[in-house]
Order: C-alpha cells, then sequence, then structure tokens
C-alpha cells in the first residue's frame, strides 16, 4: 500500500524545465511519489508552457524560475488569466535568496534535485490549499517582487546590443535597438528593421537568453517583438491580439495566451 497521502484521481500536472535531464528527473519523482497525478504537459521553455496551460488548464503547474524568454514568474503572472484554476509550484536551484523570498509566501517550492521527502511536503500543501479553494494571487505577486529583487541584484548581464545578420551576400551589423521584431524561420531567424530584413543564423528560443527581456517580449511563439516599436495593440472577440508597429506598414498576431502578458506589464 502506498504511503502517498490520499488524493483525487482526477488531479493533472505540467511540467516545464528547459533542462532536459532534469524535467525527466522531476517527472519521474512525481510518477514515483504520486501516482495518482497524470501529468498532461512536458515543456522545455516558457511559451510551449504557457500555451499549454492555456489548452489543459491543469490543476497544478510545476514551474522553473530560471527559462530562456518567458520564466517561471512570467508564467505565474499569466495563470490568472490563461488557467485560473492552477495551483503553481515553483522549481528552483538552491539559492539562498529565493528560498528565503518562499518562506514568506504560500506559494510552494521545490529544489533541485527533487528528493522524496520534500515531494511528499508538496503533495500534502497542495491538497490542503486545494480543499481550502486559496486565492494565491496575492501571496505570488508579493512572491514574485522578492524574487525579480533578488535576481536582479545577480544577474546583472549586459543585454544582446548588436547582432551580425545577412541580405543576400551582404552581411549587415544591426544595432538590437533597431530592430522592429525577430521571426522564426526554420532554424534561423528573420531580423526585422524599419529598412528590411535580414537573416540570422541562430533559433529564436536563443535569442530570448541574451535579449533585454524588459524590452523585448514574445508575442507568439515565433515571434518577438520589440515594445519600442510597438504603435497599438488590439484585442479580438477571440481573445487573440494583433499589434501595430511604428514604422513598418506589416501588422502581427500575438495568440490567446502571450496576450496575458501584456495585462502585467
Amino acid at each position: 500500500m502506498s504511503d502517498s497521502p490520499a488524493i483525487a484521481p482526477a488531479l493533472t500536472a505540467l511540467v516545464a524545465e528547459d533542462e532536459t535531464l532534469l524535467r525527466q528527473a522531476l517527472i519521474e519523482a512525481l510518477q514515483a511519489g504520486w501516482p495518482q497525478l497524470r501529468i498532461v504537459a512536458e515543456c522545455e521553455d516558457g511559451a510551449d508552457a504557457l500555451e499549454a496551460l492555456a489548452e489543459h488548464r491543469p490543476d497544478v503547474a510545476f514551474l522553473d524560475i530560471r527559462m530562456p524568454g518567458l520564466t517561471g514568474l512570467d508564467l505565474a503572472a499569466a495563470i490568472p488569466e490563461v488557467s485560473p484554476h492552477t495551483q503553481i509550484v515553483f522549481v528552483t536551484a538552491y539559492d539562498q535568496h529565493a528560498i528565503d523570498a518562499f518562506e514568506h509566501g504560500a506559494i510552494d517550492y521545490l529544489l533541485k534535485p527533487v528528493t522524496p521527502e520534500r515531494l511528499a511536503i508538496t503533495m500534502q500543501r497542495l491538497q490542503a490549499r486545494r480543499s481550502a479553494g486559496q486565492d494565491e494571487r496575492d501571496a505570488l505577486t508579493d512572491l514574485a517582487q522578492r524574487l525579480a529583487a533578488s535576481q536582479a541584484k545577480r544577474e546583472e548581464k549586459p543585454a544582446l546590443t548588436w547582432i551580425t545578420a545577412s541580405a543576400g551576400r551582404e552581411t549587415r551589423l544591426i544595432l538590437v535597438d533597431d530592430v522592429a521584431y525577430f521571426r522564426a524561420d526554420n532554424k534561423y531567424t528573420t531580423v526585422v528593421t524599419a529598412e528590411g530584413e535580414a537573416l540570422l543564423r541562430k533559433p529564436i528560443r536563443e535569442l530570448l537568453d541574451v535579449l533585454d527581456g524588459a524590452r523585448f517580449k514574445q508575442i507568439h511563439r515565433s515571434t518577438i517583438v520589440n515594445l519600442k516599436a510597438i504603435a497599438g495593440i488590439v484585442r479580438d472577440d477571440s481573445g487573440k491580439g494583433t499589434v501595430r508597429l511604428r514604422n513598418r506598414p506589416e501588422t502581427l498576431t500575438v495568440s490567446q495566451p502571450f496576450m496575458a502578458l501584456f495585462k502585467t506589464m
């Protein structure tokens, strides 16, 4: 007989972790320690996770705090709109500043690597909050502020300033501030400025970790836009958005889950 706490069989979960081995280790730990939990999505980045949250609306989301592009904190901020009943468990490497922040709030966390003992505690806390119908939004806001302040002190690395891209036979040196948006192009990325387009020999996913997150936002899994290039955003009846640009004639589509991110800005 299992020593795990009795839980409802219908509980579902999403796991978002960009490192494959750590993601699989967490999934295996969940399957071993919480066999009644059904994992409905395994996500390797924040964009995947955001779309999966909107699609599956799981009972629990295990979110790595640090992922390229959309972080666990970004996802948590969007959850009240895209999946309001999802409980959050942040997954983090050991960091005393982060742990201190968690100890002040009601949001739970797991340290990497996850131990069966700590997972059992998380299971009990999730069950207790679920039974009580506890609303996590205020606790999440407080926690996000604490974590953001803690991380800002330690992650003062310079953002990407210049990129080298090709346009036909010409190689261009492009100031990142001049980029209106980046668009995924198979294994490469199209760089769009007011003057035209060029091809960057790097997948869009790798850009997310080197761009200034305060300036560049992902609005679709294939598009990153410079906020300074946006003239306006319109939301349609389906929940999707359309971005008008200042110096480009085309418009950009904001997928429905990503619209939630603009409400947190």
